[in-house]
């Protein structure tokens, strides 16, 4: 019914279908959900929610400024196109500028479970950035209050209380004197809390102007959730969600 299986190369969603001798089946582990205003893929999807894989420039939900090529606006087309009633919901969002895993619920009860257990449900959300400079110590914990300023920008405090407690866990997976590669984990997730702590450390994310980078050679922030892994909140299973780094990152590091 997603559309995973083809036959010949042709999408078939008819189970009934007779196959003759020679024709090649082919299962897709992720579906792609094509519209007329952006593609996205899917990787996994149950009766409860559906993950995606978000690509860099496109909006979680809709604004003043836009409305429809947002994430939720294709894949809730996507699921009413299956059924009238389809619906989905926010669970947490993503930059704009960052790309990777997203969790979408697709009823009210599996969007408050996990709103309201997201701390004790979500076991890891982890991202890869390229930042600038190399960074020292290669591994650490950053922890301040975040705040927002009248024209919405994200900053921190390092007074106890003055803000929401933010702490980004970071580990250098590769560096060179002008880029490091880091592997990140959130243990709260606020606001840009990524982008601040690394603008805090003195190595914004590469591309990320807003916070302070000076260089920008992909045309793209530097940032993409690859790992989100999570206990289901209906089976208590632990699952894991992952998107491939884009290898325009690796051409950043390589100064290509």
């Amino acid at each position: 019914m997603r559309g995973q299986v083809l036959v010949d190369g042709e999408s078939c969603k008819d189970y009934a279908r007779p196959l003759l001798p020679g024709q090649e089946i082919t299962v897709l582990h992720r579906v792609p959900v094509v519209s007329a205003k952006m593609d996205i893929s899917i990787i996994y999807e149950d009766d409860d929610m559906i993950v995606l894989d978000k690509p860099a420039g496109m909006l979680s939900i809709s604004t003043d400024k836009e409305r429809t090529k947002t994430a939720y606006h294709i894949v809730n087309d996507y699921m009413k196109s299956r059924a009238k009633s389809g619906r989905i919901f926010i669970v947490h969002r993503l930059d704009r500028e960052t790309s990777g895993v997203m969790l979408l619920a697709k009823n009210e009860r599996t969007k408050y479970a996990l709103q309201e257990r997201w701390d004790e449900l979500t076991l890891r959300r982890g991202y890869i950035a390229v930042v600038e400079g190399k960074v020292l110590p290669p591994e650490g914990t950053i922890t301040s209050w975040l705040k927002q300023t009248k024209t919405l920008l994200m900053y921190s405090s390092k007074e106890k209380g003055q803000g929401k407690l933010a702490i980004t866990k970071y580990r250098t997976l590769q560096s060179t004197d002008r880029h490091s590669l880091l592997d990140i984990s959130l243990e709260t997730g606020r606001k840009n809390q990524i982008r601040v702590h690394m603008k805090d450390m003195e190595h914004p994310i590469v591309g990320d102007k807003k916070y302070g980078a000076l260089t920008n050679p992909i045309g793209r922030i530097c940032l993409h959730a690859s790992v989100l892994r999570i206990k289901h909140p209906s089976t208590g299973e632990e699952l894991r969600f992952e998107s491939i780094v884009p290898s325009a990152f690796m051409k950043v590091m390589s100064g290509r």
